[in-house]
């Protein structure tokens, strides 16, 4: 991991729909691309959103999508959306050269305590590729814990095509 950065330069903002190619083209360069270490592209192939997936979700009026830029880079993404009594959060990504400098723990704090106090929820839940035993680990130290349910990789929703078989989703679940 890199050094840690200065945070105080990092605005966590809402999203505009006019930025959803942007945020589509963060998620997908986070995760499907050929640096960082979230990347998932040795055993994912395809893209993991689309603008259109991106403008549907700004459009949720039970959901913010955040971001923070630097300059004319996008650095950061969120999606946290009220679903009855907890907040799904989904779609979080770092840049892949301001990885491991502490953008992603501060950007995930900020969205926790902002769903606690405008969402006013205190159960958070997210959903990651189970063999990414790494990324469960980023959120353990973080407070989430492993809740048991598995699900085979949704193919058919559009988020890329497995390159390695029985690859799983699993879901993770913080309390506050």
């Amino acid at each position: 991991m890199g050094k840690v950065m200065d945070l105080s330069c990092f605005d966590l903002r809402k999203a505009v729909y006019e930025q959803a190619q942007a945020i589509a083209d963060l998620v997908n360069l986070t995760y499907r691309g050929d640096i960082g270490w979230t990347t998932e592209a040795s055993i994912i192939s395809g893209d993991r959103t689309s603008r259109n997936e991106i403008q549907a979700a700004l459009m949720d009026p039970d959901a913010y999508f955040f971001i923070t830029s630097q300059a004319q880079l996008l650095t950061s993404c969120i999606y946290v959306a009220k679903k009855q009594d907890y907040a799904y959060i989904g779609f979080f990504s770092v840049h892949p050269s301001l990885q491991g400098k502490g953008l992603g723990k501060f950007v995930l704090a900020q969205t926790e305590i902002f769903a606690m106090e405008t969402m006013r929820v205190r159960k958070f839940i997210m959903f990651v590729v189970s063999q990414r035993q790494e990324l469960i680990a980023f959120y353990e130290r973080r407070g989430y814990v492993r809740t048991g349910r598995i699900e085979t990789y949704p193919v058919q929703t559009n988020i890329g095509v497995p390159k390695i078989s029985g690859l799983t989703i699993e879901y993770l679940e913080k309390i506050l």
